[in-house]
């Protein structure tokens, strides 16, 4: 067995007979090789001008000045489209489930000898409540989701993530939340799940309790609708549409300030550490498959997102209707509770009705909107030849009336829009964020944070709105 003396002298041996710049020599081998493969990859017919064509588009996409710009401008857009294209088939919708759907079942069970609380229960509580969620959500889904799928199949939303990394990572935060946000505009609990891409522990708690200010499937349809009822109206005609998404525009956007705020304020509190970086591959721009996107999209958000809408539409419309029909002494239970905290909701610019329709609605934020016309209707006893307590008109005349019946005014409609963005979570984005964190304190650390900011803003707004009108 050779001694280590023998072993080294045997080396530096060798060594004095390699060449004084192999080195060199290998790196230049190395470089050679990649620029041979590289030159194979993009000598094919068109590749060299669409690289130059993907190149000279990244040049503005991810330029500082213009990026951020277009981004705001397409997400403006598609509000737009989404706004405007809704109302039509929204419209139909109503005429075809609300008013002459609820008349044929109605008349099914005064045929079958049903009792009226038997047909009030199911027809006008359960039926109603799930004829609401489809009339109101399903136009502007399939619009906005097809969307935002088609801009994802072209390669916009990883250039969305790269221009905001920078941002993330000077509020203290990772640059790949702003990929979990992307997901929480679909789904809550989604883009808590893809804060797992993020390795740092603390990094990623702050992803996960800044989440909820992403406006998820449930909320759009509240914003679009209190923006297209309240706040479009409010334009010189032809611009409706236009100032409602606008309106919907900047609370999107004040969504993404509260994240990063929040983001700001636990990383220099108490979730203080060492910022981290990452690297992001940009992939290629590519010409999305329209069919495709548009069955995709369909079948995989817009139907499952209103089947989950419906699944707890129906007992919800029940328990909305057993608030309104069973009593304590002379008034019904959802008039005694909404009655009992009037006095809070007003200091916030709301209502009664809505604070308990957020209650109701815990399960999913999905529901909200019918949840809030069905209280408004049977807590008022507004009639629209149906007979008191029954909704009947889901065009934005018919929602304006109901809710103006209830009190309703361009403040409430603005305080539901910033309510709506600051609240808790879902039930089923909680229990999420439980199985995430495996922990109680953070869970409900991630219910009261977006709590308290609400109840802090729309306080604020509330104020100032009373003051400056007098």
């Amino acid at each position: 067995m050779k001694k280590p003396e023998q072993i080294l002298h045997e080396v530096q041996e060798l060594r004095w007979k390699l060449p004084p710049n192999l080195h060199d020599r290998i790196v230049e081998s190395i470089y050679a090789e990649a620029a041979s493969i590289a030159g194979r990859s993009i000598t094919r017919s068109g590749s060299l001008r669409r690289l130059a064509w993907q190149q000279r588009l990244d040049r503005v996409m991810t330029n500082p000045w213009t990026a951020f710009p277009i981004m705001v401008g397409v997400l403006g857009v598609i509000l737009w489209v989404t706004i405007v294209g809704a109302n039509l088939p929204s419209s139909w919708l109503s005429y075809l489930l609300v008013d002459k759907g609820r008349e044929w079942l109605s008349g099914l069970f005064v045929a079958a000898g049903a009792s009226e609380w038997v047909r009030g229960l199911l027809v006008d509580g359960m039926y109603l409540s799930t004829a609401w969620v489809v009339s109101v959500m399903l136009p502007p889904m399939a619009i906005f989701f097809p969307c935002f799928t088609l801009l994802e199949d072209f390669g916009f939303l990883p250039r969305v993530a790269f221009n905001l990394d920078r941002i993330f990572q000077k509020v203290g935060a990772h640059g790949k939340q702003a990929l979990s946000m992307a997901m929480g505009l679909g789904c809550n609990a989604a883009g808590v799940v893809a804060t797992r891409i993020i390795d740092s522990p603390r990094e990623r708690l702050i992803a996960i309790l800044t989440n909820n200010f992403s406006l998820c499937n449930g909320r759009w349809p509240t914003q679009i609708l209190m923006a297209s009822v309240y706040i479009g109206v409010l334009a010189p005609k032809g611009w409706g549409g236009t100032v409602a998404a606008l309106s919907v525009l900047v609370v999107a956007l004040l969504g993404f300030g509260f994240a990063l705020l929040t983001s700001w304020l636990l990383a220099r509190t108490v979730l203080r550490g060492e910022g981290s970086s990452f690297s992001l591959e940009l992939p290629p721009y590519r010409p999305p498959n329209f069919y495709k996107t548009l069955y995709t999209s369909l079948m995989d958000r817009t139907l499952i997102v209103l089947w989950r809408a419906v699944v707890f539409a129906m007992p919800a419309g029940a328990v909305i209707w057993l608030c309104a029909h069973l009593f304590v002494g002379d008034l019904s239970v959802g008039a005694w509770f909404v009655q009992a905290v009037d006095p809070f909701a007003w200091s916030m610019g709301l209502t009664g009705v809505i604070v308990l329709a957020y209650i109701v609605a815990i399960p999913a934020n999905e529901i909200v909107v019918p949840t809030l016309l069905m209280l408004t209707v049977l807590v008022t006893g507004v009639s629209g030849g149906a007979g008191a307590g029954v909704m009947f008109d889901a065009d934005h005349e018919g929602v304006r009336a109901i809710l103006s019946a209830g009190g309703w005014t361009t403040l409430t409609a603005v305080c539901l829009m910033l309510f709506s963005l600051c609240h808790n979570p879902c039930s089923t984005t909680l229990h999420t964020i439980y199985k995430e964190t495996r922990s109680v304190k953070w869970t409900v650390v991630s219910a009261v944070l977006p709590l308290a900011i609400g109840y802090v803003l729309c306080t604020a707004v509330a104020a100032l709105w009373r003051a400056w009108c007098g």
